[in-house]
Formats: C-alpha cells, sequence, structure tokens
C-alpha cells in the first residue's frame, strides 16, 4: 500500500513512516523540508499523486489563535489534493477530550480540524491521543520559575510516543473508520504528581508545588481521559522514563 505521511520527518511522523515501511508498505514522509507546503499549497498535489493513504500529521506552528487559520487552510489544501488523487483513506491525529476544553485556542483548532475532516469529500479516520510523555518536561518549562515548578492537579494519561506511532500507521492500512478512535497511556496521574515523579527520576532538587491556575491545563475542568471503549498502549511511565 502507498501512503503519503505528511508531516513526515517530526517526533510522531518519521516513526509512522519506519513502522510503515517495516510492515511492506510505501510510506513517503513529506514535509515543509522536502517542498510540500500545506498553507501555500506548494507541492501538495505531487505529495499525494498516486497515494491510496494520506496521513496527516502536521502541526500549528503556534498554539495561539492562529492555529485555527493553520488547521482550516491546511485541511482543504489537503483533501482537494487527496480527493483529486483519488486517495481512499485520510488519517488526522488529535486529541483525546479536544471539544471538552474550548476555552484553549488550540483544542478549538484541533476540533475544527476534525470537522473539516469529517465534512470532507475522503473516508476518514481520527485517532485520538492522550498527552505524549515526550511532552511532560514542556509541561513542566512554562511554569518554572527558580527552584519551583508549578503545576494544577489535573488528571493525565500520558502515553509513549512510540504507541502513538503505532495506533496511527495501524489505523492509516485499515479500513476508513469514519469517526474516531482513542488511545491513551495505561495509568493515569495527577499532573502535579507526575512533575515530581519526572524531577525525581531526573534527580532534579526542584519543588513540585500544585497551583490550580498554573499552565494549560489549568483550564481542564474535568478530565480529559479516555472511555472503557479506548485502546490503551502498553507502556508504562516509569519503564518510559528508564
Amino acid at each position: 500500500m502507498k501512503l503519503a505521511v505528511i508531516g513526515g520527518t517530526g517526533l510522531i511522523g518519521s516513526q509512522v513512516v519506519s513502522i510503515l515501511n517495516a510492515a511492506g508498505h510505501e510510506a513517503v514522509p513529506h514535509a515543509k523540508s522536502t517542498g510540500v507546503d500545506v498553507i501555500g499549497g506548494q507541492g501538495v498535489d505531487e505529495a499525494v499523486a498516486g497515494a491510496e493513504v494520506v496521513v496527516n500529521l502536521t502541526n500549528s506552528p503556534t498554539f495561539d489563535e492562529a492555529s485555527l487559520a493553520f488547521f482550516r487552510t491546511s485541511m482543504d489544501n489537503l483533501l482537494a489534493a487527496a480527493h483529486k488523487a483519488g486517495a481512499a483513506h485520510f488519517v488526522i491525529l488529535s486529541i483525546v477530550g479536544v471539544d471538552q476544553v474550548p476555552e484553549l485556542d488550540y483544542y478549538r483548532a484541533k476540533a475544527l480540524q476534525e470537522t473539516v475532516l469529517a465534512a470532507g469529500p475522503v473516508p476518514y479516520s481520527i485517532v485520538r491521543a492522550t498527552q505524549f510523555m515526550e511532552f511532560i518536561d514542556a509541561v513542566m518549562s512554562w511554569t518554572a520559575d527558580g527552584d519551583t515548578v508549578r503545576l494544577p492537579a489535573t488528571p493525565i494519561q500520558p502515553i509513549a510516543a512510540r504507541d502513538v506511532a503505532e495506533a496511527v500507521a495501524k489505523v492509516a492500512v485499515g479500513t476508513p473508520l469514519n469517526g474516531i478512535r482513542d488511545i491513551g497511556g495505561p495509568e493515569i496521574f495527577a499532573l502535579d504528581e507526575l512533575g515530581r515523579i519526572t524531577l525525581s527520576h531526573k534527580g532534579d532538587s526542584r519543588t513540585v508545588v500544585t497551583d490550580p491556575t498554573a499552565g494549560m491545563f489549568a483550564v481542564v475542568k474535568g478530565d480529559v481521559l479516555t472511555d472503557k471503549e479506548a485502546h490503551l498502549a502498553p507502556t508504562r511511565y516509569s519503564d518510559w522514563l528508564s
């Protein structure tokens, strides 16, 4: 099977390409660095030409309100090209609970991406993942100040990027879901406790202070965890840290 992986050089995309090619498929990575501009449209038609499946793993360069325009324009361009090329399946990666946090511009933008895809002309699948384990350091950096890291006690269900890539690759070569598949890690932590575990493992002496107003996840009032129908990935956080 030939697949065009847009955003195929990033954290998830590069692993998806590797997994698919190792399984005997022809997965071709495309990105701005390879001459594909999903906003301007340059190289998009060429990237998806001949592909049975288009996997879109591109991401907005910002997390603010501008991300809405990024996902609207990029999806319009990619869907038009995929339809023109006769692609039979279009896959995107989204976020578990993305439609439950309208206070976050980025979550609203990802929800818009899902809406555009579902209304488009190509059979589709949406893979929603919980927060990547690889992003925990970045989350802590947003609210770090000297010897203190401030984090809310928001429930988090971290998943390893490799497990996300495996799930995306599996969906990409399957029958279009025309719907959503949720995936998440096997454990749930309060974000402040996850910060303490991470710092302790690294031998970092900074102190985590529980602050319900700190950082992006402070606006998450309920939980954005998987439900009982979701696929739970195998990698535990302690094993990933090690």
